[in-house]
C-alpha cells in the first residue's frame, strides 16, 4: 500500500466558485462598541474598589492616631494591594480574551486600562509599608552620636 501526500494547500472546487471565506477579525466599529461598554461597566468597579478601601482604612486611621501607649507600629495592611492586582488581573484576562476572540482595538484598550491598574496597584504598596515601618526618630544635637539600636538587644 502506497502512500500518496496531500497537497498542503486546499483545491478550488471544480465548479469554478470560490469557497466561502470567513474573517475571524472583529471590525473597527464591533470592538469600539465592546471597549466602551467593558470600559463603561469597568469604571464604576474601580470607584467602588476605591471607594471601599478608602472608607476601610478611614475609620481605623484613628484607632492608631489616639491610642495613648502606641509602643509599635501598625501591622502591614496587603488588603489595597492585593484588591487592586486583583483588579488588574480582571482586565488583564478581559483584555487576553479580547485579543484571542480577534478584537484588537477592545484587547488593546483593555491593555492599556490593566497598565493603568498595574500603575495603582503598584503605587499603593509604599503608602502602606511606610505606615508599618515608619522611619526611626532622629537624634537630638545634645546627645551626641547616637548608636544604631539593636532591635534583639532589650532595653535599659
Amino acid at each position: 500500500m502506497a502512500l500518496t501526500p496531500r497537497p498542503s494547500a486546499p483545491r478550488l472546487p471544480q465548479d469554478g466558485r470560490l469557497p466561502h471565506r470567513s474573517d475571524t477579525r472583529g471590525d473597527g466599529f464591533e470592538g469600539g462598541c465592546l471597549s466602551l461598554l467593558v470600559l463603561l461597566l469597568e469604571i464604576p468597579v474601580a470607584l467602588l474598589l476605591g471607594l471601599a478601601l478608602m472608607l476601610r482604612g478611614w475609620g481605623r486611621s484613628s484607632e492608631y492616631m489616639n491610642s495613648k501607649v502606641r509602643t509599635e507600629p501598625p501591622p502591614m495592611d496587603w488588603v489595597p494591594t492585593l484588591w487592586f492586582g486583583g483588579f488588574t488581573l480582571a482586565v488583564l484576562v478581559i483584555a487576553v480574551v479580547f485579543l484571542r476572540t480577534a478584537h484588537p482595538y477592545a484587547g488593546s484598550v483593555q491593555l492599556l486600562l490593566a497598565a493603568l491598574a498595574l500603575i495603582v496597584t503598584v503605587a499603593t504598596w509604599p503608602g502602606s509599608y511606610e505606615r508599618a515601618h515608619p522611619a526611626s526618630p532622629p537624634c537630638p544635637a545634645w546627645a551626641g552620636p547616637c548608636a544604631p539600636v539593636d532591635p534583639t538587644r532589650p532595653a535599659q
